[in-house]
């Protein structure tokens, strides 16, 4: 019997969010909807991950039409599938289940197929919920385990950490029973993870290598295991970033992977996972049939070609890859050759031999080298530029080496997690902020971000290793692990908008949804929603606008046109009379925990600063009343900035 090989297609979700920072608009995505209609993927990713957020926070644009308006078109034809995030969905906090069971309501009502879900700290528990809801409603779970690897740690330890253990706490290996050299990450560990989901109901298993870390001698163990001990469809997802992309999933392929994620020619490369037409090469040559329609593809690739030109502005490598058609064009001969030799090489286990020949078909479509960075790093290529734009806001791009090597102990220190989103963001804003914190002689985890006491506390779930409690103690105020309590959960305001008709904030349970899960960004994007609908409805009775005009409070949207812009306020000119906390990083307001008047301590909470994906409270430097806010929950604030005036 023919082998036959699914393709998920990542274009229009992971494609162009590894390679745009998602900026493609809906009009861009329409333009090539009707020959994603003929081309017959298997799936099409196309919402999730940075999806919703972006859409509202750069493009003004509701995450809900994009998932509908694609499945308008092109529903019935590819499953459309979506990336989230277990429990915590696409925020930093556990919701209920209420919350949970809603979204995957709404999401399979507007034309969601297939949801993988994954945990960034493999705890199988934390998609329990997530697994029953989109079962519930008729859509499949796609249960991804999170591929991670070992850290790297310092094998000749200073003198000082030998005396207080490598990691400053003299009971590390007591408490945890982990030394630094034990393995923890093993394809029994992967495969022991998988199991855990399939008896939570998993319609198929996904390896996620998020960081393309995984190389081709692992595939080749990981693949037969699954497909061995599984008895569902299993996926396989890469990225290029580090070298590995190409061969990784070749290996995949011939080892008996159902699925593999690709990106179609000029989205593909690079910090994205392999092309489309590569894979079609080889599944030529190996004799497996692929159900793709690789002229609409390639029609696809045309309209693709425009809107990369278009995107320049966000495009992570500006660098194109030589036009090409498996179709039409036909291969030097010293290139063909290197496909049949990568075959060979999976085929005899030899990965040196399989990477050089990947390599050089790569370098000959002009598809981005290794990043030799973030191989050497071995931490995801988003977490590395992640931490470079940090370190520029603060103008300390000089500890970024140090910084780096504080990832394996700050890991360790937080129960060794696996580095994907969220998880990915708190280690590597903790390990810059322990960098700044030595480099101006306070202690390493002087003022960590919430997020990051939140997951040594133990509210994200059971880390792969335990926390040392008297690390947790120190940061986190306890000893003893503090799992996430969803009974305490409150829900967002929806507050009625007086000055826009007295229309509520949130119209449906869509936006309300919108509002739980991206409480900063939905508020500004609804808001100016509202003010919209109700410009547009002055308009058509003839009648006058409210005084001062709708410049009042205006609401700017996040654009690509106005990134950066401050909103602007008729109390941003006041001339402050006390002491000003000032705004330590740009970031937006999520949350304002006082009220003018109000007395304060030094020490007191203020307000919640959500930079980097991190919250951060920001505290009263001294003690007095609040005698001004200079800003409004939603806004963008820029380093430097007032934010609260005390006398």
């Amino acid at each position: 019997m023919t082998q036959k090989l699914l393709i998920r297609d990542l274009t229009l979700r992971d494609g162009q969010q590894s390679a745009f920072a998602t900026r493609m608009n809906q009009l861009q995505v329409d333009r090539v909807l009707p020959y994603y209609k003929d081309a017959n993927f298997y799936a099409m990713e196309v919402w999730g991950g940075a999806v919703p957020d972006s859409v509202m926070r750069f493009l003004n644009e509701n995450p809900w039409d994009r998932l509908e308006k694609i499945h308008q078109v092109v529903g019935g034809v590819s499953k459309l599938t979506a990336l989230s995030r277990g429990r915590n969905l696409y925020g930093y906090v556990p919701y209920p289940d209420e919350i949970i069971d809603g979204f995957f309501k709404n999401a399979v009502a507007s034309g969601l197929d297939i949801m993988r879900i994954f945990d960034a700290l493999n705890d199988v528990d934390n998609i329990e919920s997530s697994v029953a809801s989109i079962r519930k409603y008729g859509g499949m779970a796609d249960c991804a385990v999170c591929y991670t690897i070992d850290p790297k740690y310092d094998e000749a330890p200073s003198p000082e950490k030998k005396k207080r253990g490598l990691f400053g706490f003299l009971s590390r290996k007591q408490e945890t029973g982990h030394s630094s050299h034990t393995p923890i990450f093993t394809d029994e560990y992967f495969l022991n993870k998988a199991k855990e989901m399939l008896a939570l109901g998993a319609d198929m298993i996904t390896i996620k290598d998020m960081s393309g870390l995984i190389p081709p001698s692992r595939v080749a163990t990981l693949i037969p295991l699954f497909k061995e001990q599984l008895k569902v469809p299993v996926d396989f997802h890469t990225h290029c970033t580090p070298g590995f992309g190409l061969g990784a999933v070749l290996t995949a392929i011939i080892h008996g992977a159902d699925i593999v994620d690709t990106v179609i020619w000029n989205f593909a490369g690079g910090p994205a996972a392999p092309a489309i037409e590569l894979i079609y090469i080889f599944c030529k040559r190996l004799g497996i049939e692929l159900d793709v329609d690789m002229e609409a593809v390639a029609k696809i690739n045309e309209k693709l070609f425009d809107i990369r030109k278009e995107l320049e502005a966000y495009d992570a490598v500006k660098q194109f890859p030589k036009p090409f058609n498996p179709l039409t064009d036909t291969l030097p001969v010293e290139i063909d050759k290197k496909f049949d030799l990568a075959i060979e090489a999976v085929k005899r286990n030899d990965e040196m031999a399989l990477l050089d020949a990947c390599h050089a078909i790569e370098a000959y479509f002009n598809f981005p080298k290794p990043d030799e960075r973030v191989k050497e790093a071995e931490i995801p290529g988003g977490m590395y530029t992640n931490m470079v734009a940090q370190l520029k806001q603060v103008n300390s791009l000089d500890i970024l080496p140090e910084a780096m090597k504080l990832i394996p102990s700050v890991r360790l220190d937080a129960g060794l997690p696996p580095l994907v989103t969220p998880t990915s963001q708190i280690v590597g804003v903790q390990a810059v902020s322990s960098a700044l914190n030595l480099k101006n002689g306070r202690p390493k985890y002087a003022n960590p971000s919430n997020q990051f006491v939140a997951l040594v506390k133990g509210e994200y779930g059971k880390t792969p290793v335990p926390v040392d409690p008297e690390f947790r103690l120190q940061v986190a105020g306890t000893r003893e692990e503090v799992p996430y309590d969803t009974s305490t959960y409150k829900r967002q305001e929806n507050p009625v908008l007086e000055g826009y008709g007295g229309v509520s904030l949130a119209k449906d349970e869509k936006e309300e949804l919108l509002l739980e899960l991206f409480p900063a960004v939905a508020a500004n994007y609804l808001k100016g929603q509202r003010q919209k609908e109700w410009e547009n409805a002055q308009v058509e009775n003839h009648m006058p606008e409210q005084e001062g005009g709708a410049l009042l409070g205006q609401v700017i949207p996040h654009t690509p046109e106005n990134e950066g812009v401050q909103v602007q306020r008729a109390d941003d000119t006041q001339s402050p009379k006390g002491y000003c906390v000032m705004c330590p990083m740009p970031g937006n307001i999520l949350q304002i925990m006082v009220k003018e008047g109000d007395r304060v301590e030094k020490g007191d909470d203020l307000l919640v600063l959500e930079a980097m994906k991190m919250e951060n409270d920001i505290a009263s430097e001294t003690s007095g009343t609040v005698h001004h806010i200079f800003v409004h929950q939603g806004d963008t604030v820029m380093e430097g900035m007032p934010l609260v005036e005390i006398i």
